[in-house]
């Protein structure tokens, strides 16, 4: 009870989205975990930014970073040659449409996979990680990117960035205290727009249709600032054969791959968050800005305007990126 009541307290000092947060939110996925300590200033109070001074630019710069060690996803395509900028294949999706999305709001984005490369970042405005995945760093790139925290740089996190660095604990409190746990059924279901101030979502529906993994976590963020949410009782259901009867698994349960009888080894599934269930957030941190989302398996994000959601995706990315660059107001 200790842990809720504390929970409650730190909970009501949010704004914007404090009114959507009631009891411990995620459920029992915090309880028993302890309190994991970080070692840096976290959180939403902008006392933990270090606005350090820094050289003029007539254009924000990105490096995009999707090296994967492990799984990879779909919209990554074929893993890219060394180097900076490397040329492309067709099914780089994700590249791509980050280099379309930043050419449509006037940044400078170069990108790779090239690990030498994530030790000079001092020339970037923001670093964001898209679906890397394990042990993408190797010593020299941790410590750069906990120097470039430290120097007020700005970090976004998207999708299976939540898969990535997991013994590294630095990394887990930049996530927002978190990490990926399981997921289920790719399908679709409504994300709602928790904190409309802030500048990733200012621009968003205050629902709207999206389709993806919904990623459980473990632990639940704490300390931040949660942006969107999904409803998962919006969920479509799962069709039958996809590990599932008809009418799919209850909320949070990962489907059997293939379809069959548990495996001995399986020691449990997540229960899922129920009735809050984040999929976007911000937070200052170790003297820098963190944007976000566990959102972003499909290549449809990129390539289907049809596609549920696509445009809104963009937008959420667009503004998060925007706001930890200091192109528009952080995390308030």
């Amino acid at each position: 009870m200790k842990r809720v009541v504390t929970g409650l307290i730190a909970l009501s000092t949010l704004a914007g989205s404090a009114a959507a947060q009631t009891g411990n939110p995620g459920g029992p996925i915090n309880d028993n975990l302890g309190q994991p300590d970080y070692g840096v200033c976290r959180g939403i109070d902008a006392r933990c930014f270090h606005a350090w001074p820094r050289a003029a630019t007539s254009q924000y710069r990105i490096l995009l970073f999707t090296r994967t060690a492990g799984p990879r996803h779909a919209n990554l395509g074929p893993a890219l040659g060394p180097g900076l900028n490397p040329p492309l294949a067709d099914g780089n999706v994700v590249q791509k449409g980050m280099l379309a999305l930043a050419e449509k709001n006037g940044w400078k984005l170069d990108y790779t996979e090239d690990t030498s490369f994530m030790t000079r970042l001092d020339g970037y405005n923001a670093v964001v990680f898209f679906s890397t995945s394990r042990d993408t760093l190797d010593d020299d790139g941790k410590t750069a990117l906990r120097q470039y925290m430290r120097a007020g740089g700005g970090f976004v996190a998207i999708h299976n960035a939540f898969g990535t660095m997991y013994n590294w604990s630095y990394y887990e409190g930049l996530l927002g205290g978190t990490n990926y746990y399981d997921h289920g059924p790719n399908r679709t279901g409504d994300v709602v727009v928790v904190d409309r101030q802030d500048s990733a979502t200012k621009d968003l529906p205050a629902r709207f249709g999206f389709k993806d993994e919904w990623y459980n976590l473990v632990p639940f963020p704490t300390k931040v600032r949660f942006l969107a949410t999904v409803d998962e009782k919006s969920w479509t259901p799962v069709p039958a054969g996809e590990g599932f009867p008809a009418g799919g698994p209850p909320p949070g349960v990962m489907p059997r791959r293939p379809p069959g009888p548990p495996l001995a080894s399986v020691v449990g599934k997540h229960p899922g968050h129920g009735a809050f269930h984040p999929v976007a957030w911000c937070q200052y941190y170790d003297g820098g800005k963190v944007f976000a989302t566990t959102l972003g398996h499909d290549a449809g994000i990129f390539t289907d305007p049809k596609f549920p959601g696509a445009e809104a995706f963009q937008s959420l990315v667009a503004g998060g990126i925007r706001s930890v660059m200091g192109a528009a107001p952080f995390c308030r």
